[in-house]
């Protein structure tokens, strides 16, 4: 009797080849089948008669197998299997191309289901390559018939394959405890669990498909805010330093800037001072397109963290980030004469954890600098860090009474939507605003044909004194991308087409002291292009630069991109980014319509939402970054069912901590959290 737990090759037709492929998927148990959901359905319910069937239609049709033999294609060398179907109005002829195994499979008198589509050919209707099983009496067609479920696939796996283990499995679905609380399911008119995993894979109607896809994607958002909520309350459990918000040093700071703050950097500033005057740990988010100033804002709560007399640490992702932080900040604050010190692997400082403010890099948490009143950390760039690494932050404190107040900050444009599925657990100030006078980049994408045309205006810029970049898609050179590389980029540019200008080279394989090297001397203007890959997402002012190419645009997100675009935005000098697709003859009309918004919007925002829409998170924001959900059935934009799972995560959490009264919801939030790396 096979259980929930059972081995995937405990099913019929799983050898160790099988087994392997459904791996890659991530399927090992019967379980993991059950929860491996469809991303479409074919709509095969209509069954037509042959004597009814039309040209470029798609059908079902139903019949009996007259004749069907393999022939060899000596054209195309292909093997033809044809065969010949009629049902009690007439005939017609069926082809599948190098399938000669359905001569084994099927025989003349087999009763067979064909599902595809009607095609005409020297006036005769005929079926190529339709989709097939043989009818028996006593078993449902769940491949031809119906609404048919389709699943993302790996290489030598077929739609058929899964679909017939999924169904085997489906009579398990009863095992699966219903661990959704019954009165939350009553009060939103879900399904049960069982049910909504046997119509989410087979569905009989539309209705069944959305009734599932309901409750099947609240149960998913719902454990995420469930996961948020709890962390929320462990920290309302702990203590941190209340931090005074000084009022009059904080106003002549502000008034000795030259310039002037956004409304929304002192909205957020504010949120942010207000939650550091609490005993309770600050756990925010402050998301703000490149360029909008979140750094100043950061400054201000160091700036009062240091004036109480307590420490604040700044953690940013790359050496080279850490250097120009270092040396803003302490120019900013020369006149608190505040011991300020910087902490990355080339630059350790042993007495680091007796300064007042310290930027460094992961090294903070690598070398276990202790701490003894450390009350506030700052993580730059939040969209590379999951839930697991938030908690591992938040302990660079550990070893002190108090816990510090927590900070994260993220250029990557995320709509306030999916920051809630994502950032359950954190509180979120937005700076939607850019600072006064700061000129949007013309943005054009550039067909071959006027490569040189942009070359020479790039050699206009750089004789009036300006700098550029030219991002590639990888390191070296592929035949099977199809796209350039920064190392054959950086031989034609600095070889034929700028032989006279300094070019520089840069990649994530140099060596750190390389990258450091290079991107000061950029810095400094000793290099007038660098040819680099997407290292500069994450990447410093030069204000100096005003140019941008990007070769190969299509390979990369609009999100991407517009962190790209964001390291020439930082002068009061116009700018400009030509975007250079890989192959114009080969690009599709969602591609272009991608490029295009590229041109069309400077909001990182609705360009993020744009490409959430085209290709969906993972693709967007990089599945490598474990920040980000891979959401099966729940929607990134249904903002209305997220915060419908919050609400419910927040008042069970309110009611029952420890989840005591939910024993069922407690150990599947348990094996969730393991799934997804959470605990």
């Amino acid at each position: 009797m096979f259980k929930l737990n059972s081995s995937i090759t405990e099913l019929h037709r799983v050898g160790k080849t099988t087994a392997s492929l459904l791996k890659k998927l991530g399927l090992e148990t019967i379980h993991d089948l059950l929860f491996y959901f469809p991303f479409r359905y074919d709509d095969f319910s209509q069954r037509i008669k042959i004597a009814e069937l039309q040209a470029d239609s798609t059908a079902n049709v139903q019949g009996t197998i007259e004749l069907i033999q393999n022939k060899k294609s000596f054209k195309r060398r292909l093997y033809l299997t044809e065969a010949l179907i009629s049902d009690d109005s007439g005939s017609l002829k069926v082809i599948w191309f190098n399938q000669a195994f359905l001569t084994r499979t099927y025989h003349s008198g087999d009763k067979i289901s064909l599902a595809g589509k009607i095609s005409e050919k020297y006036g005769q209707l005929i079926m190529i390559s339709p989709i097939s099983e043989k009818i028996y009496s006593s078993q449902a067609l769940i491949h031809t018939q119906g609404l048919v479920a389709n699943y993302h696939l790996t290489a030598k796996l077929t739609q058929k394959q899964i679909r017939f283990l999924i169904f085997q499995a489906s009579s398990l679905a009863g095992q699966e405890k219903d661990w959704l609380p019954i009165e939350i399911r009553k009060k939103l008119k879900l399904l049960n669990l069982q049910t909504a995993l046997q119509q989410i894979h087979f569905p009989k109607n539309t209705s069944e498909i959305k009734e599932a896809q309901q409750c099947l994607g609240f149960a998913e958002l719902f454990l995420r805010q469930l996961k948020a909520q709890i962390i929320k309350q462990e920290l309302k459990t702990k203590s941190a330093w209340p931090i005074k918000f000084q009022e009059k040093a904080t106003q002549e700071f502000v008034s000795s800037l030259p310039f002037q703050l956004t409304n929304s950097q002192r909205k957020s500033a504010w949120q942010i001072l207000k939650d550091l005057e609490h005993q309770e740990p600050m756990n925010r988010l402050l998301e703000g397109d490149v360029g909008s100033g979140k750094t100043l804002v950061v400054i201000l709560a160091i700036l009062n963290v240091a004036l109480n007399k307590k420490q604040a640490v700044l953690m940013v992702p790359t050496e080279i980030l850490a250097q120009q932080h270092f040396s803003s900040i302490s120019k900013l604050l020369k006149k608190y004469n505040f011991k300020i010190t910087l902490l990355t692997h080339n630059h350790p400082d042993k007495n680091a954890a007796k300064a007042d403010i310290i930027i460094g890099t992961q090294a903070l948490i690598q070398d276990k600098v202790k701490f003894n009143n450390l009350a506030l950390v700052v993580v730059d760039e939040q969209h590379r860090f999951g839930v697991n690494q938030r908690q591992k932050i938040m302990e660079i404190g550990k070893n002190q009474q108090l816990t510090p107040h927590f900070l994260s900050l993220t250029a990557t444009p995320i709509p306030r939507s999916l920051a809630l599925a994502i950032y359950g657990d954190l509180d979120l100030s937005i700076i939607d605003e850019l600072p006064l006078n700061r000129q949007k980049t013309i943005t054009k994408v550039i067909s071959e044909k006027e490569r040189a045309q942009a070359y020479n205006f790039i050699r206009q810029e750089i004789k009036a004194g300006y700098q550029a970049f030219v991002v590639c898609p990888v390191i070296d050179p592929s035949d099977k991308l199809g796209t350039k590389s920064v190392k054959e980029e950086y031989k034609k540019l600095s070889t034929k087409i700028f032989p006279k200008l300094k070019i520089g080279l840069l990649h994530g394989k140099l060596k750190p002291l390389e990258k450091e090297k290079i991107m000061a001397d950029f810095l400094d203007s000793k290099i007038q292009i660098l040819v680099t890959t997407s290292v500069i997402e994450v990447g410093i002012d030069v204000p100096n630069a005003t140019l941008m190419l990007i070769e190969g645009a299509e390979r990369f997100g609009l999100a991407q991109l517009h962190q790209f675009r964001g390291r020439i935005s930082r002068g009061s000098k116009q700018s400009y980014c030509f975007l250079f697709p890989s192959n114009e003859e080969v690009l599709t009309e969602k591609t272009k319509t991608r490029l295009q918004a590229m041109e069309k919007y400077h909001d990182g925002f609705r360009l993020a939402k744009i490409d959430l829409e085209l290709r969906g998170a993972g693709e967007v924001y990089g599945t490598d970054q474990s920040g980000f959900p891979e959401l099966q059935i729940a929607s990134l934009f249904d903002y209305a069912n997220i915060k419908k799972a919050q609400i419910e995560a927040e008042k069970l959490i309110s009611q029952d901590p420890e989840l005591k009264k939910f024993p069922v919801l407690k150990e599947k939030l348990q094996e969730w959290g393991k799934s997804i790396h959470l605990e």
